[in-house]
């Protein structure tokens, strides 16, 4: 057992354990973060979103962005499978506020900086720790993790509150049963790089561009810097699937479906591994239990095309932050201390599901919305740069809804498991 006091131990120490860990250290709070690799490590989800500005210059690092050289994103833009690009959605068009300047990151240098600015705030940080399971009393009630340090030796960390931020891992919630996948969104995506691919002149040189295949498929094409481009191809299974699970294979097959992504991609040499990921739409039923907090990817992960990977995990770190700085004030970490921070999650998540939702249905397109109803496109806007914890987006959701019916909301996520072995609604 490690006898050391702490009030908070996070597991992972990715985006969204990185920003819990330094926002709670900057308030004085001993946390400690188990991190089962060793960074700086690969990691997928390049693009960011405007509103992931308002988290970073909370955590004193939005300026330290631009100094590292990270390649400037200004807008997104939608190919249609014949190479017609839209209009870009221009964030500076909307919000003339510094954040409309994001990024595309390579997440090795991104995840190192935040854990660098945890440990600056106080937080110690072991890496090559895997948490193996969560310590429990008597009662039931969880008061730390197990861990596996770099020489394998298991011991226990305890402390009032663990947060689980172990990504996809989604240690809590999987060995609980709690997490369920999204019903629609099965899809599956195949990614890897290219050096020298075509990048769009001026301002459109960073932008995020996603380009439609048949059946509702689609292409990223994030430039990053360095003359690199990240390039991947998302779908049903049983689409991309159809004649081979040769990733490179699919890959080359399916450019031929978007003169867009054919014509950028011919100057360009494919650099590194195919990689494939599948299933990845889901959320856990609880967003905390007694002594236990979910953040990022280990509560709920929603779909790739609007990148809201990252963003959901820094704003999930900085919700959660909050919510465990007053829980400790308290001195009470049970489960209802994070009820509002289910529900207010799970709006937010619930508002860009429908977008996504909306986005693979047959009959809708952004077009399509913005044409019928030209004084909604400020509000999609809204969505698309992470403006998604308010409350003004009922005409937006009316008007998609004449296009293509949206989903109701899910019944869990927002609700927290108590000692009783009882779903309780935020």
């Amino acid at each position: 057992m490690d006898n050391s006091t702490w009030d908070v131990i996070i597991i992972g120490g990715g985006p969204a354990g990185s920003t819990t860990a330094a926002l709670l250290s900057e308030k004085g709070r001993r946390v400690l973060v188990l991190e089962k690799e060793k960074f700086p490590r690969y990691h997928v989800g390049e693009s960011m979103m405007p509103f992931c500005w308002h988290t970073l210059d909370k955590l004193g690092l939005a300026g330290k962005m631009d100094e590292i050289g990270f390649q400037q994103k200004h807008s997104v833009q939608f190919v249609t499978p014949d190479g017609v690009v839209s209009k870009p959605f221009y964030f500076f068009q909307h919000d003339e506020h510094v954040s409309a300047v994001t990024w595309q990151v390579e997440r090795q240098v991104f995840d190192q900086m935040l854990v660098d600015k945890a440990r600056e705030n106080g937080a110690e940080v072991r890496e090559e720790h895997k948490v193996s399971d969560v310590v429990r009393n008597d009662a039931g009630r969880v008061v730390g993790v197990v861990a596996a340090g770099p020489c394998g030796e298991k011991r226990e960390f305890l402390a009032p509150l663990v947060v689980d931020a172990s990504g996809r891992d989604c240690l809590i919630a999987s060995k609980n049963k709690w997490r369920n996948r999204d019903p629609e969104l099965n899809k599956i995506a195949i990614w890897t790089y290219y050096e020298g691919a075509m990048r769009d002149p001026g301002l459109d040189a960073g932008s995020t561009t996603v380009a439609y295949v048949p059946e509702k498929g689609w292409f990223w094409y994030i430039p990053m810097r360095n003359n690199r481009v990240s390039v991947g191809i998302v779908a049903a299974r049983d689409y991309l699937y159809r004649e081979s699970r040769d990733p490179a294979g699919i890959m080359a097959r399916e450019a031929e479906e978007n003169e867009w992504v054919k014509d950028h991609l011919a100057p360009g040499k494919q650099v590194g591994e195919y990689w494939v990921t599948g299933e990845y739409s889901y959320r856990s039923n609880y967003c905390a239990e007694d002594g236990v907090l979910l953040v990022g990817d280990a509560f709920a992960f929603l779909d790739p095309v609007f990148s809201s990977g990252v963003f959901l995990a820094l704003k999930s770190g900085e919700l959660a932050a909050e919510a465990i700085d007053a829980a400790l004030s308290n001195d009470d970490t049970s489960a209802t201390q994070f009820e509002s921070y289910g529900k207010d999650l799970c709006t937010a998540i619930e508002r860009m599901r429908k977008v996504v939702y909306a986005f693979y249905h047959e009959d809708f397109s952004f077009g399509k919305l913005v044409k019928r109803h030209p004084d909604l496109r400020p509000a999609l806007t809204d969505l698309l740069v992470g403006n998604i914890f308010i409350d003004q987006f009922d005409a937006l959701f009316e008007g998609m809804s004449e296009i293509c019916e949206l989903p109701e909301e899910l019944p869990y996520g927002n609700r927290v498991k108590t000692s009783s072995d009882t779903l309780v609604s935020p």
